[in-house]
């Protein structure tokens, strides 16, 4: 499929297509790209962004996924800056966490989570568009992993190590990305920054996202709501840009106020400081020239 083929957005996809079990080879073929093995998805849970209407949620499209490994992995699309975003990644992972724990459940049957980010701002600073973390102890002095042994069901001890427990995080800075294609991931990348196929494409189930996500095989009503939604997301970025530009001018006047209130504060201070000198010069002493000038012994003596 040619490259100019213009596709629904990722974050769309999400809210509809993505969730029909027929369609999870994409979901597949995502994840397998960015975790680095073959991943089967199960089903989709409900999320906290599950909203049908277009209106909500423009800022920020999710879904919770369970793999055939009991793992849950939350796919992220948000398209604007947000303050605290790691804070909330961690909220949001601990809620994961805590909602799928039976009551009296054992610790050991906790599932891992694994929580991606496709961002459309830049978080922090840095050339990199991907980055990984996750949670590992090691030797204080030797930096050695510690690894964990745990008894199973069947008596048998199986090792494990931190990462193995813990969850991980992924997060994609599509803007940063240069369209200079070396991984399966990268592909992806570029379908999620332009909407459409990277030329010669290879990565696994990216050539069945390019022919389910085809703009125009949308039925027509589903075409009108996307339509709409793109329209309220520009018209939402609008918002936020002219925002964040009133606020920096703003900034700016305030900053210049306090600075010429600042300068006329500390010429004064030069001038009290330069007759105190004086006064100083002529024999008085200090306690006369502070009660006289307003300043304070220290500022004249200093």
């Amino acid at each position: 499929m040619s490259n100019e083929t213009k596709l629904i957005r990722f974050d769309w996809a999400m809210k509809s297509l993505l969730r029909d079990k027929a369609n999870f080879d994409i979901l597949e073929g995502f994840l397998s790209a960015i975790l680095r093995q073959d991943v089967s998805v199960i089903k989709i849970l409900e999320s906290e962004s599950n909203v049908p209407d277009i209106d909500l949620k423009l800022n920020r499209v999710d879904i919770l996924i369970q793999d055939k490994q009991q793992r849950y992995v939350i796919i992220e699309v948000q398209n604007c800056h947000i303050s605290a975003y790691l804070e909330r990644l961690l909220f949001g992972v601990s809620k994961v966490i805590v909602d799928n724990v039976k009551s009296g459940e054992d610790y050991s049957e906790i599932s891992k989570v694994i929580s991606i980010s496709i961002l459309y701002f830049n978080l922090g600073l840095g050339k990199g568009y991907v980055f990984y973390g996750n949670t590992e102890f090691r030797g204080l002095y030797d930096n050695e992993p510690l690894v964990f042994r745990r008894r199973q069901k069947d008596k048998t001890l199986e090792k494990l190590k931190s990462q193995d427990i813990f969850p991980e995080y992924y997060l994609i800075n599509v803007e940063r990305f240069a369209d200079e294609m070396e991984t399966d991931l990268d592909e992806w990348i570029y379908l999620f920054k332009h909407a459409a196929l990277p030329p010669n494409c290879k990565a696994k189930n990216l050539d069945k996202a390019g022919k389910k996500l085809d703009v125009l095989k949308m039925k027509p009503e589903e075409r009108h709501r996307y339509d709409m939604y793109l329209n309220a997301m520009v018209n939402e970025r609008d918002k936020i840009e002219t925002a964040l530009k009133d606020g920096r001018q703003e900034g700016r006047q305030e900053g210049l106020q306090e600075g010429l209130q600042k300068g006329r504060q500390e010429g004064k201070i030069d001038g009290k400081l330069e007759v105190a000198k004086e006064m100083q010069k002529s024999g008085m002493d200090i306690e006369t020239i502070a009660a006289m000038t307003g300043l304070s012994p220290s500022e004249i003596t200093g």
